[in-house]
């Protein structure tokens, strides 16, 4: 088993119905085992000793109709290893429910608040968990993917991960079937700046032309002049926000 001592955000944007998680690690490549998201469906966050199936039948059980509670009970409890599991999950409704098994390696715990679930282990004390909450009640304001960033950076700079640093990823859908956003830094000394900094350069590059991407109900929609002029330049002569 791989283990992912690992501080990480579910969250549903109450405002955009917005679906996203951010986390970081000191293991690389931390994405793709640990953030599962579905649009209109829901996010499932699983670290520790990772069970990533816990990801892919929970966003089955969430996209039948599973509370985000239900969703947790019926993983933990069929799973002999729960002990060492840490799971987060939201669902499309703002539902929240988290687990902190009781041989994750310490600091570990989680909180959940309205529309969002933290949670965090082999951190360098509670203040990690306590920041990234602190950061999720205080921007609700701003659009999702601009949270998860906040209180990834805040769970950072309050501690993190006792190991240090590798790896940081955020993942978000919007309505449609592809992603919205999806970021990765694989290995990186300080992987939540470089998270940032890659976010900027999407949001100014990237989002417009994402805003005129086809959509199922409109096949032709199509990217703004603003946006395909953008694209057209060279990456050294394009905007970064």
């Amino acid at each position: 088993m791989l283990k992912l001592s690992t501080f990480s955000i579910a969250a549903r944007c109450p405002r955009s119905g917005m679906l996203g998680i951010a986390v970081s690690t000191a293991v690389p490549a931390v994405g793709d085992v640990c953030a599962f998201v579905a649009p209109k469906t829901g996010a499932v966050a699983t670290q520790s000793w990772v069970n990533p199936y816990f990801g892919i039948d929970g966003l089955a059980m969430l996209r039948d109709g599973a509370s985000a509670t239900q969703t947790l009970n019926r993983l933990i409890n069929a799973d002999g290893g729960k002990a060492l599991r840490q799971l987060g999950i939201v669902d499309h409704k703002g539902g929240v429910a988290a687990f902190t098994g009781e041989d994750c390696t310490e600091w570990c715990g989680h909180e959940i608040g309205d529309s969002f679930t933290v949670q965090g282990n082999m951190l360098t004390g509670p203040e990690t968990i306590s920041e990234m909450a602190r950061s999720a009640r205080e921007t609700t304001d701003l659009d999702l993917p601009e949270r998860l960033m906040r209180a990834l950076e805040a769970g950072q700079a309050a501690g993190g991960d006792m190991r240090g640093k590798q790896s940081a990823y955020m993942r978000v859908f919007d309505t449609e079937e592809y992603p919205y956003l999806s970021l990765s830094v694989d290995d990186n000394p300080d992987p939540v700046t470089e998270l940032r900094r890659i976010f900027k350069v999407a949001q100014a590059q990237f989002l417009p032309f994402v805003a005129g991407m086809p959509t199922r109900e409109d096949p032709m929609r199509a990217t703004s002049d603003e946006a395909t002029a953008i694209l057209m330049k060279a990456p050294a002569d394009r905007p970064v926000k």
